[in-house]
């Protein structure tokens, strides 16, 4: 019995020894070498892995980045220009820098503006909503408020605002990775260029119905009357499908389209506020009692 089971543990030793012998050469036939620049570029990278670039995570990123003959097309949009500077070191290529972007919010269907029809007693997603039916207001285009994208985000970047229902940008967070683009159903959040200073013009609506039905669902819609469009001096704004859209490559920052909009469905952020010039009568005031 013990003779038995001493043949059977030094047949099993053998075996696997032999077996280990076989994959070892099989992985050694079989290696492929590895880029040592793939490490090194991926050291650099943020580590976010939130696939804004395209890629499946840092180490598609750097494994594309060493395989491609330039840098065009390839980015970073967490680690931004500073990260691209060291990628582009490491492999010896150059690269342009890139205007900051970030995530805007296209829907001002606030409480306020665009009252419910009905009430939605379901899972708290949007994805699911957006299943199911339009939305619980008139508006079958705007923000569904479940926040899915603030849960997607993975800087704190987002957070829905109970007074208006709407989610709300952290500028000073957004990395623009895109994750709350890809998850919104409604495609209401747009990465756009972050503008000098900040500064940035656009349209808070995605309402593709005729003016009037738009605006009886929400009070705030673009209507689609082309006021904006027309006196846009850089041909900024296209109205297609009865909805207005301005182009941040040629926006020129004049903010005449928000003056002249009718509803207040475009939207200046980061402006400074201009202080109005006194009156003469105000003027006169001041005059006398100095």
């Amino acid at each position: 019995m013990t003779e038995t089971i001493l043949w059977t543990v030094a047949i099993l030793a053998g075996l696997g020894l032999v077996l280990s012998v076989i994959l070892f050469l099989i992985a050694k036939r079989f290696r492929v070498e590895e880029d040592p620049r793939i490490d090194k570029v991926e050291a650099v990278m943020p580590g976010a892995n939130c696939g804004g670039c395209g890629f499946a995570g840092c180490r598609a990123f750097a494994s594309a980045a060493v395989a491609a003959p330039n840098l065009d097309g390839i980015f970073c949009p967490v680690g931004g220009n500073d990260v691209m500077k060291q990628v582009a070191d490491i492999l010896g290529y150059e690269v342009q820098e890139q205007a900051p972007m970030v995530a805007v919010v296209r829907c001002n269907g606030s409480c306020a503006n665009r009252p419910k029809t009905n009430e939605y007693d379901g899972v708290k997603s949007c994805q699911a909503k957006a299943a199911l039916y339009a939305g619980d207001t008139g508006c079958a285009f705007g923000c569904l408020g479940c926040g899915d994208c603030v849960a997607a985000c993975q800087f704190g970047a987002l957070r829905m605002d109970p007074e208006t229902g709407l989610p709300v940008v952290d500028e000073t967070k957004c990395t623009a990775c895109g994750a709350c683009v890809r998850t919104c159903p409604k495609g209401i959040i747009e990465l756009r260029k972050k503008g000098p200073r900040g500064m940035r013009v656009y349209v808070r609506c995605v309402n593709k119905d005729k003016g009037a039905v738009a605006r009886k669902a929400c009070a705030a819609a673009c209507i689609g009357c082309g006021k904006c469009a027309k006196v846009c001096a850089s041909d900024a704004i296209t109205i297609e499908n009865n909805l207005s859209y301005i182009d941040f490559e040629k926006c020129r920052l004049c903010k005449k389209c928000v003056a002249e909009c009718p509803t207040g469905a475009i939207l200046a952020v980061n402006f400074p506020v201009v202080k109005p010039k006194p009156s003469p009568v105000e003027v006169n005031k001041e005059e006398s009692h100095a």
